[in-house]
């Protein structure tokens, strides 16, 4: 099971939302609003993530992996309330 990071706790913060563990299985994290609706389901499994990369490989090497998922998706992350937008926000 995946555990979510402080950095991914302080990003939800901020947009407002809940996040907890998925209970689907391929998932990392399911999204809430405040009045516990379910949003989506974020964050393949078995990638990592820019927090988890952080821990790993240090913040150097998360950078360069940010900068590339972030140009890889550039088509869906900025799609507000998309699945790609909360991966991007939450995940990197």
């Amino acid at each position: 099971m995946y555990k979510i990071t402080n950095y991914t706790k302080d990003k939800a913060n901020e947009l407002n939302i809940k996040i907890k563990p998925s209970k689907k299985g391929k998932y990392k994290i399911d999204l809430f609003s405040n009045d516990d609706k379910y949003i989506t389901s974020i964050g393949h499994i078995d990638y990592k993530d820019y927090p988890t990369y952080q821990i790993e490989k240090g913040l150097e090497y998360a950078n360069k992996r940010r900068t590339l998922y972030k140009k890889r998706h550039e088509k869906n992350r900025n799609i507000k309330g998309s699945r790609g937008y909360y991966a991007d926000k939450l995940l990197w």
